[in-house]
């Protein structure tokens, strides 16, 4: 493994005093909070910075809040492990524990932060893929103040997102679940420690055995994580039945733009969306209903 070049490295103890030091070195700064994709992409010279941020003096960042409507959020320092134990990550948003609970390396867990694996934007990312279903939005901030942003706006591109110069996300907001609702999370994986082949997020409400919202996310089968709309629109408003499911999973494996690679086939992709759809609408209507 190469060494890492040289790089100037600061430690701000504000968001603005971060985002001044991004925009300053637009271009040739980065982030640095968990470091778990920054630090290896560095030494193999995949990306190139003349300077380190490293945001993990700033006040707040790691802290998981409720508010008072019931949402919860997350900052950028907040630990996947630390989402992986917590209660109310547990208990309310079971699709985003069970994306952070199947990864098997410690380390990852231990120092990787989900606001850095979202920024990413790599296409294969489980957790943002239960954070699309989630219907989350991030806080970005900058210079000029913050705004918020969905998942969907958020990944523009294969392995880019919409940050502009300067601009740092702070927080993830997870919107409280109404009732009736159910989530599920699978992937499909060789062995643990792969990178999944297909990964699907599902969050469904339910009204009297009626479809009234649904949200079907999808990884690894496009150049970004994805809702599938089309899927949704067929099972929104649905009688919740067999035939239901099985056609908006066939309208999923019909939205990916799959590519064949050393970890699969296209067409190998689009058949186990199709299959992970079926089996994760399953488990999200029948968690709906305990």
């Amino acid at each position: 493994m190469s060494s890492l070049l040289p790089f100037d490295y600061f430690e701000p103890t504000s968001v603005k005093e971060a985002a001044g030091l991004l925009t300053k070195h637009v271009g040739k700064a980065k982030v640095l909070a968990g470091g778990i994709d920054l630090i290896p992409s560095m030494r193999r010279g995949r990306i190139l910075a003349e300077y380190l941020v490293n945001i993990q003096n700033i006040p707040g960042l790691a802290a998981i809040e409720v508010s008072g409507d019931g949402a919860v959020s997350f900052g950028a320092m907040t630990r996947l492990r630390d989402l992986e134990v917590s209660q109310i990550v547990q208990k309310t948003y079971p699709a985003l524990y069970q994306a952070i609970h199947q990864i098997s390396s410690v380390q990852t867990k231990f120092m990787g932060t989900a606001v850095g694996n979202i920024c990413v934007a790599t296409p294969a990312s489980d957790v943002a893929t239960a954070l699309f279903a989630l219907g989350a939005e991030l806080v970005v901030a900058g210079e000029d103040g913050e705004r918020k942003e969905s998942m969907e706006t958020f990944c523009v591109d294969y392995c880019s997102n919409c940050l502009g110069a300067g601009e740092i996300v702070t927080r993830v907001i997870l919107p409280k679940p109404p009732a009736g609702s159910g989530t599920a999370f699978m992937n499909l994986i060789r062995t643990h420690g792969d990178i999944a082949k297909v990964s699907v997020a599902v969050a469904v409400t339910l009204a009297d055995g009626i479809c009234r919202d649904v949200k079907i996310a999808v990884g690894s089968a496009a150049p970004t994580v994805f809702r599938a709309k089309q899927a949704e629109t067929v099972f929104m408003d649905a009688k919740v039945s067999p035939d239901a499911i099985e056609s908006a999973a066939e309208a999923a494996a019909g939205e990916t733009q799959p590519i064949t690679d050393q970890r699969s086939t296209a067409d190998y992709r689009k058949e186990m969306t199709r299959v992970l759809v079926k089996r994760a609408l399953e488990k999200a209507v029948n968690r709906s209903k305990a």
